[in-house]
């Protein structure tokens, strides 16, 4: 007997296979939040370089990264460093910039750890893309540290 959740994921992966946009990005935020993420990879993967519809792409990428867990941030930095085309690569870089978490202290210090655990990875697409997040917010961290040193 299958169980619910197999039933579901088999739905999601057919899904994502739909000439329907819209039907592509709903398997893409189920598949993002699913506890079988590496099962799923390669779907997540080319749902992220969605080459119909942006769309798909955003909201695979936004649903991964809700996770708040180095997994879907690696996925997200993987399919961004695959991104060849511009409005892909666009999108997945919208998602990264306009994440609401990372806005927050914990959710910046959240992210500024996934970065270094991901630093190591074993992909070197990963490692470039982390290497050019840091770079971002490294002199925004020496800023930080250059205002306490300035206190009375």
């Amino acid at each position: 007997m299958v169980s619910s959740d197999d039933q579901k994921l088999r739905t999601a992966i057919k899904h994502a296979d739909s000439p329907v946009w819209s039907v592509r990005a709903a398997a893409g935020r189920q598949l993002a939040m699913s506890d079988r993420l590496e099962e799923v990879a390669e779907v997540i993967h080319r749902l992220l370089l969605d080459d119909q519809d942006t769309a798909v792409t955003s909201e695979t990428a936004e649903a991964l990264l809700a996770r708040r867990d180095t997994m879907g941030l690696r996925h997200v930095l993987l399919a961004r460093s695959y991104a060849a085309e511009s409005s892909t690569a666009d999108e997945i870089q919208a998602a990264l910039d306009c994440d609401p978490d990372w806005l927050t202290t914990e959710g910046a210090d959240r992210l500024i750890k996934q970065l270094h655990e991901l630093a190591t990875d074993g992909d070197d697409g990963v490692r470039d893309e982390v290497q050019r997040i840091l770079a971002r917010l490294r002199p925004r961290e020496e800023w930080a540290r250059g205002s306490d040193d300035d206190s009375i």
